[in-house]
């Protein structure tokens, strides 16, 4: 009877859809993801196009500097936003964040108008702030208002609308910022949307408080180190939390690589970068759904070892695919030019093959911490995902430099990759077989 109840509900996902408990908080999650990417996709093109011969600074430091200002707040407030997730009733929680994020978007529109870099870089902490206070509250609210059977199904969507949303605002902020009236789109859309966001989130429905009486403590390393330490002993959970993780890393060395990987390897111009983020972003949402399919509703790691393998081989069909005289300076290839050749196809298939797998195998994790932690733990746990994400995010982009600057070519980054990634997959076999039993299966807490 449990088997059919999983299958039957593996088979409508999309049903969730329909179900207030579910729509509300994609909506909100999905605008609020759009926005992030819009404006820093805005930001970036026009501090490298414009502000930063302006300003006189080095457009390439600045843009780097960029993705650290972002990611610092999720290691800064992830402690204090899962405290804030157990103390307060969390969909009201969302609104205020989200009516902060409004805030902060009418700070962006003063950054746009001013051509402050400083300015911009400032609203781009506030909103990696206001994601950080998201986080734990995005995927803690999801085991309140949804059943075990459908967590895997929710995440999976989830997953699909974070990377579309993620595509789409990268996309659409770019091709704004620079316009004739580009300035003038952007800040009322950044504005806009943060407002829908807002009013989308009025609709998810009250969570159970967890603890009313909870006192703030506000030790940064304290708190964070406490996050670790209480997780350290799940080694179920940890171990989930630290393979969320290595997707991060992969996902970084890839995504971070495509505009130069497209001119300097593949000799194209910028959509064709472009084109890999459209390609990549499908992927994973093709594989995030497929996952729901294939474990029917089951919350289990078993195919996670083996997706993560697939990651690996894709990686090193990808460095095969990529190998061709070094693009000679001059013109760039178009998307056009780009797609007549087949080895260039074999390229967008083996991304497409990357995050495909990329998707089968963050889903699940993602259901096993839900699942696994405890509703009175699940925010406090997602936090610590959030610190471990971004410290790995860190480290990656660190490690893609530090292979740059040894004379690694971009292809080589992506097969080294493979190789770290084909360890990790016996090391996600190993923990899937001791920590949840050797066909994968989630046990009982």
């Amino acid at each position: 009877m449990i088997e059919r109840n999983i299958v039957r509900k593996s088979q409508s996902q999309f049903s969730l859809f329909k179900s207030r408990k579910f729509l509300p908080l994609f909506i909100t999650m999905f605008l609020g993801a759009f926005n992030d990417n819009f404006f820093k996709s805005a930001m970036v093109i026009l501090i490298t196009y414009r502000l930063a011969d302006e300003s006189g600074i080095d457009a390439r430091i600045a843009v780097t500097g960029a993705a650290g200002v972002f990611i610092l707040p999720f290691v800064l407030f992830s402690a204090i936003a899962g405290q804030m997730a157990d103390k307060y009733e969390r969909s009201s929680l969302v609104q205020r964040v989200k009516i902060l994020e409004i805030a902060v978007m009418c700070g962006a529109v003063a950054g746009f108008y001013s051509g402050s870099v400083w300015l911009l870089m400032a609203v781009l902490f506030l909103m990696g702030a206001q994601s950080a206070l998201f986080g734990p509250l995005k995927y803690s609210i999801l085991p309140q208002h949804i059943e075990t059977g459908e967590l895997i199904g929710a995440n999976a969507l989830i997953e699909m609308g974070t990377f579309l949303a993620i595509l789409l605002g990268t996309i659409f902020g770019g091709v704004f910022v620079l316009g004739k009236w580009g300035l003038a789109a952007v800040s009322f859309l950044v504005v806009g949307i943060a407002v829908l966001g807002w009013a989308a989130s009025l609709f998810i429905p009250p969570t159970r408080v967890i603890d009313p009486f909870l006192e703030f403590r506000f030790n940064i390393a304290g708190e964070t180190w406490k996050l670790m330490k209480n997780v350290w002993p799940r080694r179920d959970i940890f171990l989930s939390i630290i393979a969320i993780s290595w997707f991060y890393f992969v996902g970084t060395i890839f995504l971070s690589q495509f505009p130069t990987y497209a001119k300097m390897v593949i000799g194209a111009d910028e959509m064709v970068a472009t084109l890999f983020l459209a390609v990549f972003s499908v992927g994973v949402g093709a594989g995030s759904l497929a996952c729901n399919g294939l474990l029917r509703g089951e919350v289990s790691g078993k195919y996670v070892p083996w997706a993560a393998l697939g990651i690996a081989a894709s990686s090193v069909l990808l460095y095969f695919a990529s190998v061709r005289e070094t693009a000679a300076e001059g013109v760039l290839m178009t998307v056009g030019q780009f797609v007549r050749s087949p080895q260039n196809i074999a390229v967008l298939l083996c991304l497409l093959a990357i995050s495909f797998f990329g998707g089968l195998y963050i889903v699940p994790l993602y259901a096993i911490i839900q699942s696994r932690s405890g509703e009175d733990k699940l925010a406090g746990v997602t936090a610590c995902c959030n610190i471990t994400d971004s410290a790995f995010m860190v480290l990656s982009s660190l490690t893609a430099a530090a292979m740059l600057r040894a004379g690694f070519t971009i292809p080589q980054i992506f097969l080294v990759t493979a190789a770290l990634t084909i360890v990790a997959s016996f090391v996600i076999r190993a923990a899937v077989r001791d920590q949840m039993g050797k066909n994968g299966k989630i046990s009982p807490s």
